[in-house]
């Protein structure tokens, strides 16, 4: 079979005129500014994130990999022969191969992800890999509903791979609804894979996200440098400052770009007041036990089959079905 890629659904929403500016203007005015996780992901934001997934100091992506790798068989028999496979944030597509190593006959792997360009690179390099794989890449924002390429012959079942703790940046009622939009894909039967970060010293947290290089901060103080880029913004990186706290109450890590002077910028037409400390909030990233994360997903439709955990316990792979 020769490795094909699906056309496009359109990005949507990363130009001047789309939801990136929307989404900015409104976020930084409200009383608690705040700007969304999924603009992180830019050319040069999705390769910051590969270089932080390197580091010593961040745990999940090792971890993920270790359980991925002595575990693959066993999840491989829970997705079954001839699926459609679905990676939600697919990014490099480094894990999914570990599954493809051992998959039965899948019909097509379809990445999903927002950064057009790091998509379609790494679809090549994948399809390089497995030749024989069809392979079609959908450019998307997976929280909204996705329109699937139609699979080349019949599938046995739509299993979607959700790697990374990606959906613990979600506040939990928007958990909610992303795993029910996963069950609309996938539809009856379907399964879900997917990576959860669970809880564990605070510590450990704090430094996986304060790293001592520096590159979460350059990750972080990047998403200001897009606006600038694409939304004609004219924020002074120098005047802003990484944070990363854990938020005991909610029981998730919390990024922030603090500035650290009054100042005053503009985005596009619009200018917006700092105070010297005042915080613009840029991510969360929610830590389960597995029970928690249970709950959220039979309110969504599903219900847990399997599990597996490293020796530690500080990471998830949990295989669901869809119940309804």
């Amino acid at each position: 079979m020769t490795s094909v890629f699906a056309k496009d659904n359109p990005p949507g929403s990363c130009g001047p005129n789309g939801s990136f500016l929307a989404d900015v203007m409104t976020g930084l005015a409200s009383s608690h500014k705040s700007l969304p996780a999924k603009y992180f992901y830019d050319a040069t934001g999705s390769k910051l994130f590969e270089a932080i997934c390197a580091l010593e100091e961040y745990y999940p992506t090792r971890t993920e990999i270790g359980i991925l790798e002595t575990y693959a068989n066993e999840m491989a028999a829970a997705i079954g022969d001839n699926a459609m496979v679905i990676e939600y944030g697919a990014g490099s597509m480094e894990k999914i191969r570990i599954l493809l190593n051992v998959l039965t006959d899948p019909v097509v792997f379809v990445p999903v992800d927002i950064s057009e360009a790091h998509l379609i690179a790494a679809a090549r390099g994948l399809c390089l890999t497995y030749p024989d794989l069809d392979v079609q890449h959908v450019v998307a924002d997976f929280t909204k509903p996705v329109l699937l390429p139609a699979p080349p012959r019949p599938v046995a079942r739509r299993v979607v791979f959700f790697p990374g703790s990606t959906i613990g940046n979600f506040e939990p009622n928007q958990t909610v609804e992303i795993l029910r939009s996963i069950g609309d894909t996938i539809g009856p039967g379907g399964g879900l894979l997917i990576g959860v970060d669970l809880q564990k010293d605070e510590d450990r947290l704090v430094r996986a996200y304060d790293d001592a290089a520096g590159v979460t901060a350059e990750f972080n103080l990047n998403l200001l440098a897009r606006i600038n880029r694409e939304l004609d913004g004219d924020f002074l990186l120098e005047r802003f400052r990484h944070v990363a706290r854990y938020n005991r109450d909610l029981q998730r890590i919390e990024m922030h770009l603090q500035s650290l002077v009054n100042q005053a910028v503009r985005v596009a037409s619009r200018t917006f007041n700092f105070t010297a400390g005042e915080t613009i909030h840029t991510e969360n990233s929610y830590k389960y036990t597995l029970a928690g994360f249970d709950d959220l997903a039979f309110r969504a439709g599903f219900r847990r089959d399997q599990h597996w955990t490293d020796e530690g316990g500080m990471f998830a792979e949990i295989f669901y079905h869809r119940t309804r």
